[in-house]
């Protein structure tokens, strides 16, 4: 990632039952964000001891965060969300800046994947 992101999106829910369904949802969403101009990278936690996880996006501004929400398959996940999620965040925030090694657990960097 060589552009430091202006904008992180974070996604931190506890887990149910994580149906094929779910996975399938949750594939089409992650695709579908990396397609979006502005997508910068992502990165995936999970607390084996709390059965929390997150998912952290990272984009070059707020409008590209915006086309995220605007993906029919991520509206049609959200309104089902209780099937395979308990209590969840989200957390929009604005980055500062970035110290240390830029791309250290990211996935899916649009750039490095070009080269690829």
């Amino acid at each position: 990632m060589t552009a430091t992101p202006k904008f992180s999106s974070t996604f931190i829910f506890e887990t149910k039952d994580l149906t094929d369904e779910f996975h399938r949802f949750y594939g089409e969403i992650a695709l579908r964000a990396r397609q979006i101009p502005g997508f910068l990278g992502e990165e995936a936690w999970h607390n084996e001891d709390t059965g929390l996880h997150a998912e952290v996006y990272y984009w070059t501004d707020i409008d590209a965060l915006r086309n995220l929400v605007d993906v029919d398959t991520h509206r049609l996940a959200k309104s089902r969300y209780g099937e395979w999620l308990g209590e969840y965040r989200v957390v929009i925030a604005e980055v500062q800046t970035v110290y240390g090694n830029p791309t250290l657990g990211l996935e899916h960097i649009p750039e490095l994947e070009e080269k690829s």
